[in-house]
Parts: C-alpha cells; sequence; structure tokens
C-alpha cells in the first residue's frame, strides 16, 4: 500500500500520539500536531513529523494545511483526535465552559476539515476519521456538555460522510470505551470544583470517587494502542466500517442503551449518592 499523508491533532499524549506511531509503524508519512511540542519528540523519533498547532486557533489551522500541501501537495488521511472534557452538573456549569467544550470538540475539527476538504475532492480520495466516544451515543450523570459535543460531532459526520462520499471521500466515527489515557486525569477535581458544594454535591463526590478509583485501577482500561490500530484499519481499508467502537465496556455499554428503555438505562448508569 503506498503511504498515505496523514495529519493527527492531539498527537502529544493517548490516543492521538499511539495513533502517530502506529501509522509511522505501517509506513506512513504523518504529521503530528499538538500545543505541547516537547510531548511528541517520540514521533519525530520514528521519523514523523511535529508541529505546534492550538485547534482553537485559526491561523494555526491554516498554517499546518498549507504546510503539508506545500511539501507533498495533497493530504489523504486527517485524524481529528484533540479533545476536551469538563465535568460538572449542567445547573453548575459556566457556559463560557461548554462553550469551550464545543469550540475544541466540535468547531475546530470542523473547520480543519472544511481546510482539507478541497484538495481531497480534487484528488478524489481520502479519509476524514473523527475520534468520537461511546458518549457519542450514550450519556452519564454530570457531563452533558461533554457528551453534547460528541453527540453533535457524530451527527455532524454522519451529515459529511453523506455529502462526500460522491468525491470518494470517507468519513469514519471512532468509538473508544474506557481508555487509559490523561484525558480525564482532572475529573474528580472538575467535578468538586464545579458542582462539589450545592445540590448536586453528594452525586458529584460519589462520581468523584468513582472516577479516582477508576484512575488508581487503570489496569482495567485498554491501551491506546487498540484505538489507534483501528484507527490505521479504517484508514487502509478500500471499503471502511463508519463507525468502529473499541476498548473496555464500549460494546457492552453501547449494546445496553440500545436494548433497555431510558429510564432503565438512568437507573443503571446513575451511581448512588454516598
Amino acid at each position: 500500500m503506498a503511504a498515505k499523508i496523514s495529519l493527527v491533532t492531539g498527537a502529544s499524549s493517548g490516543i492521538g500520539h499511539a495513533t502517530a506511531l502506529e501509522l509511522l509503524r505501517a509506513g506512513h508519512i504523518v504529521y503530528g500536531v499538538a500545543r505541547r511540542v516537547h510531548k511528541m519528540a517520540a514521533i519525530s523519533e520514528a521519523g514523523g513529523h511535529i508541529l505546534p498547532m492550538d485547534v482553537t486557533k485559526e491561523e494555526d489551522l491554516q498554517r499546518v494545511v498549507r504546510t503539508i500541501l506545500d511539501e507533498h501537495q495533497r493530504i489523504d488521511v486527517l485524524v481529528n483526535n484533540a479533545g476536551a472534557v469538563v465535568h460538572g452538573a449542567v445547573e453548575d456549569t459556566p457556559l463560557a465552559m461548554a462553550r469551550d467544550q464545543f469550540e475544541v470538540n466540535v468547531y475546530a475539527p470542523a473547520r480543519l476539515i472544511q481546510l482539507v476538504l478541497p484538495q481531497m475532492r480534487q484528488q478524489r480520495s481520502g479519509t476524514i476519521v473523527n475520534v468520537s466516544s461511546i458518549g457519542g451515543e450514550l450519556a452519564l450523570p454530570l457531563g452533558a456538555w461533554y457528551y453534547a459535543s460528541k453527540h453533535a460531532l457524530e451527527a455532524f459526520s454522519d451529515t459529511l460522510r453523506m455529502e462526500t462520499g460522491q468525491f470518494g471521500i470517507d468519513v469514519v466515527v471512532i468509538q473508544p470505551g474506557i481508555i487509559k489515557t490523561d484525558f480525564e486525569a482532572g475529573t474528580a477535581r472538575q467535578l468538586r470544583e464545579i458542582s462539589g458544594n450545592g445540590a448536586y454535591r453528594q452525586m458529584a463526590e460519589a462520581m468523584a470517587r468513582a472516577a479516582e478509583a477508576s484512575v488508581s485501577e487503570s489496569g482495567h482500561a485498554s491501551d491506546p494502542d487498540v484505538v489507534a490500530t483501528a484507527i490505521r484499519e479504517a484508514i487502509e481499508s478500500a471499503r471502511p466500517e463508519t463507525r468502529y467502537v473499541v476498548g473496555r465496556q464500549a460494546e457492552s455499554l453501547l449494546n445496553l442503551k440500545r436494548s433497555l428503555p431510558d429510564r432503565e438505562f438512568d437507573a443503571r448508569v446513575t451511581l448512588p449518592a454516598s
């Protein structure tokens, strides 16, 4: 298979970092981008290109796309992996934080897609991979804005897939379950800061303790490499699946959501207040 020119966002850690290295091992040309350039040394050492990029800054997005096109005249793969999460009750979470959540998880990938699509249409090929979550299909307490952003990203991806298929462009959604990353390292702190002193304090404390237990029992989470492998398989496939469900509890939780009435699902996933 010919090497694909690939752009991976959020490549400084977790899924993005693992994906960049997986694609490099498979012989692809990889541009890993993130704000924390110093954390992408392994990508550079493996033969990849690293560039600084803040996904919320228009000038950064344009600069990165222009750099790749100047050097290779094409972009074959875009992996929108960079993301953010906020935890707190709807009533307590400042709307400024909610807007930031959508800026990073929805508008930033959408803008990057707009920038790469003209070239992909011209070459009549390309794969856009949007890293969502099982939270793109279900929702849990005290994370409304994160789940809303991932639901939005998945609906956006569905429409994009229908629009761009005529140009030979594939759109893939990745739905990870519980993955061993630093992504939610601040969950317990956020829960206590945002909702730890008000009407939702008992629920927030119960979920904060559960989050802390989850971090201490990280062996129960899947390695980011399982997600990276799924992404590589998707971009190397002549006809990729529209969705890839990967990682611990991903399939079981989605099946639970799909099979149970809403209130029964609510009761299963809502922790009792301590």
